[in-house]
């Protein structure tokens, strides 16, 4: 699958399919499952309330933002490869982050939602038709196709993956995630 054109997505959007060079995003999506849980399960739960600011998110509020937003990429590459015409709405990360509760949830429940939606996130691109990955929707006001979303989840995690390491532990090496 060739990696999507700059028309396929808002500029907001490229922030993350930036950080993918690759071209096989399917492969890639499964390759960051491994990773990501190493250094999930390196970061325990006695740090994982951290925050490396007062007004920033804690360890698990990223883990459990970077897992509904691929929730969120997930279900809108679903609806446009299945031919949605209604513009999708947009949705506020700091809104679902607020309301979502996260500090009450272990870090290792929080790890298992992250795989469980990676999982069904893989298993829902690869069953796709060839002709569904182009199919172009509209999402938060934006034209979009499913391509860029399967690109941009692979971009957005590695995007909180960084700031998790070079903010939150210090850029120590406790496990690679990318």
């Amino acid at each position: 699958m060739p990696r999507p054109e700059t028309s396929e997505y808002s500029k907001a959007m490229s922030r993350y399919i930036d950080y993918v060079p690759e071209e096989d995003v399917c492969a890639v999506l499964a390759s960051q499952m491994e990773p990501t849980r190493l250094l999930i399960e390196s970061i325990g739960e006695e740090r994982s309330a951290f925050r490396y600011a007062p007004d920033k998110w804690s360890i698990k509020q990223v883990v459990g933002h970077f897992t509904d937003t691929e929730r969120v990429f997930s279900y809108r590459a679903a609806a446009i490869a299945r031919g949605e015409q209604q513009p999708l709405p947009g949705f506020d990360e700091n809104a679902y982050v607020a309301n979502a509760g996260f500090e009450r949830v272990a870090l290792s429940d929080l790890l298992e939602s992250y795989l469980a939606v990676r999982r069904a996130t893989l298993l829902m691109l690869r069953q796709l038709p060839p002709e569904a990955w182009p199919r172009c929707g509209t999402a938060s006001g934006n034209p979009v196709t499913v391509r860029a979303y399967a690109y941009a989840i692979v971009g957005h995690e590695r995007h909180h993956l960084k700031i998790l390491r070079e903010r939150y532990l210090g850029g120590e090496r406790v496990a690679s995630g990318e």
